[in-house]
């Protein structure tokens, strides 16, 4: 699941007349480093979900094996996004991927499977300390305990979610909000002991905000 609805607001400009997945990046859109790294994984079926400026990206994706998940009405923001592609991506467990950042080293999504453990985990999330996530803002998301579980950082200093991740889905059925954060999801499986972490092997940054896109184009160049 490619997540690709979003208003791209902290962009400014940029995002006025162009979706943020369609922002450049090293001569590429955003949404098709994310591509990349999908395919390069094997991952199929593949679902993008849209809404804003959407007819642009459907555009840009025609062809390329990427079916289309569209929120015509109101925006469903993560949850509710994944839940409405779910006829889409058949069965879990699912992987979901941001489409605005570009990443270095391993690629996230073939990390993550290798870490995955359907006995033990309904989440598995991919982070990177905060002093190494180029474009964060603030403190960590989690903090990590040996056994790879997370519970949420609460303002300490932790790693940061890095918007790629494994997430059984079946809980999503039980909200009845059209809208929602999938945060919902990962606060049920924090509390039953069913959320891991997995830190990257590489490097990432987030690309969302104007003064981001120099920092991208500089760990790319840096490969």
């Amino acid at each position: 699941m490619l997540f690709a609805a979003g208003f791209g607001s902290r962009m400014g400009p940029l995002t006025a007349q162009r979706p943020k997945p369609l922002i450049p990046v090293a001569g590429r859109a955003l949404i098709d480093h994310a591509l990349d790294l999908a395919q390069a994984a094997g991952s199929a079926p593949l679902v993008a979900n849209l809404h804003y400026l959407g007819d642009q990206i459907a555009r840009h994706l025609e062809g390329r094996g990427v079916a289309l998940s569209w929120e015509r009405g109101e925006i469903l923001e993560t949850g509710g996004g994944l839940r409405a592609a779910l006829p889409m991506l058949g069965p879990g467990p699912v992987m979901t991927l941001n489409t605005d950042a570009v990443w270095t080293g391993q690629n996230p999504l073939t990390q993550l499977a290798a870490a995955w453990d359907d006995a033990r985990m309904d989440a598995l999330v991919l982070l990177l300390p905060a002093d190494r996530a180029l474009g964060h803002r603030g403190t960590g998301d989690f903090l990590l305990d040996a056994k790879g579980l997370i519970r949420r950082a609460n303002g300490a200093a932790g790693p940061v979610y890095l918007g790629a991740q494994i997430l059984r889905p079946d809980r999503l059925h039980a909200i009845p909000d059209p809208a929602f954060s999938l945060n919902r999801l990962w606060d049920q499986m924090i509390a039953d002991g069913r959320a891991y972490g997995l830190i990257h092997q590489g490097g990432w940054c987030d690309v969302g905000r104007p003064e981001s896109l120099p920092l991208a184009e500089g760990l790319l160049a840096d490969v």
